[in-house]
Order: C-alpha cells, then sequence, then structure tokens
C-alpha cells in the first residue's frame, strides 16, 4: 500500500480541522473535495481575486452532504484579523492563496508583493498565535530562476528572473526563520506547472492547459511563445493534493521543515503539449485534430526548461505521483469539453 493510501485511510477514520487559503481557486478547490470526501472538518478563506465562487460549488456537488463539514470567510491575506479568524482552532494550514504569474508580477510588482510576502508574513503570524500544527504552503519553480542544471533539486538555485519568483523565494526564508524562530513546522511546495479540471481559462495570465484548451474548443489558434522547444515539467493537481495531505501529516522528523518539488519528473516541450491536447480534444470534436499553433515571441522572465528531482519528496514524504501527463490530460479536457461555452 502507498503512503497516501495509508494516509487517507488514517485520515478516514481521524477528524481534524484545516484551513485552505485560496480555496476557491484551482488548487484550493481541489483539496478541499479531497479533505471533505475524507470527513475532515475545513475552513476556506478566499478573497475571490482569483477565485471562483463556481469552483465551490462544483464542489459542494460533488461531496453531497459532506459539504456541512466547510466554513467560508471572505477575506483577504492581507489582512491580519482575517488570517487570525481563519486561523482559530485549526490543526493545519494549507496556504495556496497567492497572486500567480511571471507576467502579471513584471506588470505589477506592488501588487504580487502585497499578496505573496505580507500575506504570507500575515498568515504565519496567524498560524503562530493559534497554535497550528503544521503550515504548508505552496511555493514555486521559479525559485531555481536562472540555474541551467536538469533536473531541478532543492538545495541548488539561482538568481531569480522575476518578481514574483522572488516573492516565492521569501516565503521560504520567512518559514525557515519562524521555525526556529517560534517553533512553527512548516512545509515548502515547489510546485510545477500544476494543472488540472477547475483551472481558469480566461484572463491575461492564464496557465497554457486550459488557455490551448479553451482555445482548441473555440477554433482559435494556440499562441506559442517562442519556437515550441521550451519543456516544463507538467503535474496534474492530483499529484498535488497528494503532496499536500502527505507535508501536512508526515510524523517523520527528518521531513519537517523543509521545501520539496512537486512535480513528476518528466519534461514536455510545447510542441509536444500542443499535439497531446490536439488528439486528445480530437476525439470530441474531430477537426481540432488539423489546428496548427501561431509562433510568437519569447516571453520575458520565462526559463528555457523545467524539470524536478522529485527524489526528496519520494524518500522523507513517501511521495508518489499518481498521474504522469498524458493521464492528467484525458480527465483535464474532459472537464474542458463539459464546461465550455460552445
Amino acid at each position: 500500500m502507498s503512503a497516501f493510501s495509508e494516509l487517507k485511510d488514517r485520515l478516514a477514520t481521524s477528524q481534524s480541522t484545516w484551513l485552505i487559503t485560496g480555496v476557491a481557486g484551482f488548487i484550493g478547490s481541489h483539496l478541499l473535495e479531497e479533505l471533505l470526501r475524507l470527513d475532515q472538518r475545513v475552513v476556506g478563506l478566499d478573497n475571490f481575486s482569483t477565485g471562483h465562487q463556481r469552483n465551490l460549488d462544483e464542489v459542494e456537488q460533488l461531496v453531497g452532504s459532506k459539504w456541512s463539514n466547510f466554513r467560508f470567510i471572505k477575506g483577504d491575506i492581507r489582512d491580519l484579523n482575517d488570517c487570525s479568524e481563519a486561523c482559530r482552532g485549526v490543526d493545519y494550514v494549507l496556504h495556496q492563496a497567492a497572486l500567480g504569474s511571471v507576467p502579471r508580477s513584471l506588470e505589477n510588482p506592488i501588487l504580487t508583493h502585497e499578496s505573496n510576502i505580507n500575506g504570507f508574513l500575515n498568515m504565519l503570524v496567524a498560524a503562530r498565535d493559534n497554535q497550528v500544527k503544521r503550515f504548508v504552503y505552496a511555493a514555486s519553480s521559479s525559485t531555481y530562476g536562472d540555474h541551467p542544471a536538469l533536473p531541478k533539486q532543492e538545495d541548488i538555485i539561482g538568481n531569480p528572473l522575476s518578481p514574483y519568483a522572488v516573492t516565492k523565494y521569501v516565503n521560504e526564508l520567512y518559514a525557515a526563520v519562524f521555525a526556529r524562530s517560534y517553533g512553527l513546522e512548516s512545509m515548502g511546495l515547489r510546485y510545477f506547472n500544476v494543472f488540472g479540471p477547475r483551472q481558469d481559462p480566461n484572463g491575461a495570465y492564464a496557465a497554457v492547459i486550459p488557455k490551448w484548451s479553451d482555445a482548441l474548443i473555440e477554433k482559435r489558434a494556440c499562441r506559442i511563445n517562442g519556437d515550441g522547444e521550451t519543456s516544463r515539467d507538467f503535474c496534474f493537481v492530483k499529484n498535488a493534493v497528494q503532496a499536500n495531505l502527505l507535508a501536512a501529516m508526515t510524523q517523520s522528523e527528518a521531513a519537517i521543515n523543509q521545501v520539496y518539488n512537486v512535480a513528476v519528473g518528466d519534461r514536455t516541450t510545447l510542441n509536444e503539449l500542443h499535439s497531446v491536447l490536439k488528439s486528445l480534444l480530437a476525439e470530441f470534436d474531430e477537426s481540432i485534430a488539423s489546428a496548427e499553433p501561431d509562433y510568437g515571441e519569447f516571453r520575458a522572465g520565462d526559463v528555457r526548461h523545467s524539470q524536478a528531482d522529485i527524489s526528496k519528496a519520494r524518500q522523507l514524504l513517501g511521495y508518489e505521483p499518481e498521474f504522469r501527463i498524458n493521464e492528467g490530460l484525458k480527465e483535464t479536457v474532459v472537464w474542458y469539453d463539459a464546461n465550455s461555452v460552445k
């Protein structure tokens, strides 16, 4: 039996209270769904700046009567009082709230700083003051910056390439200081290009898989920044959920107060991604099979290649990704086909 299966069996017989910040967002709503299915009590905090009520509505439909174990707080991590209220009586914090996107941070570094650093510090203080058992937070692969080595190992990073990358690295520094100074146990999860159902395809800062899925369904050309040979370690959202729960509940002293890569350990180019998405969506509409991408300039702040070494998470947490990219994409395109406006 896998470490995650054992953990789910344990959770199903022992109820705790969890706080998910950014609960109406893409990853946050998947964490909410999994915890409610496991009969956990969940508090959710969100200001709907990037999250959506429709994500919460979908989870409510999926979990049925278990929805009664959820309490929602509309609030902002930039407000310490909101953070303190949300942390009251909580055992574990899964901190997902942040302003993502490298381009957004280049256009508005102050707003990114306020949410990702000031908001993060507020959450640490609130967790400390409310004696939270453990604080698990969304870190980022952007922290690796310009270091060229592949695969990426947690203890080797380069210079950050965007304000967003700076904010996520500062989160790691603050978490380490709170562990040393106040004994607050924390775990940072460096996400690598997480994707899946409920990821928003709209807006200037949408991620590539939802944006391209939406474009292909609507018969628009997918924009590829550069020559299409840029590669990423795409990670299905259910793998990220596994990593969060394992990090929150590990009983290994060696695993605590660490930072982990959360990915699959593969590399997929944008050209390969376009081809796979096209093929999968053509099963719903065969005309999509002939779609051709639109190539443009490389995007500022982007790294050329990204791939994770996940051996640390495997060894210390028992993390084992259950979904490779193709398996995750199959689930994802079904959701986008069902939820697109055709």
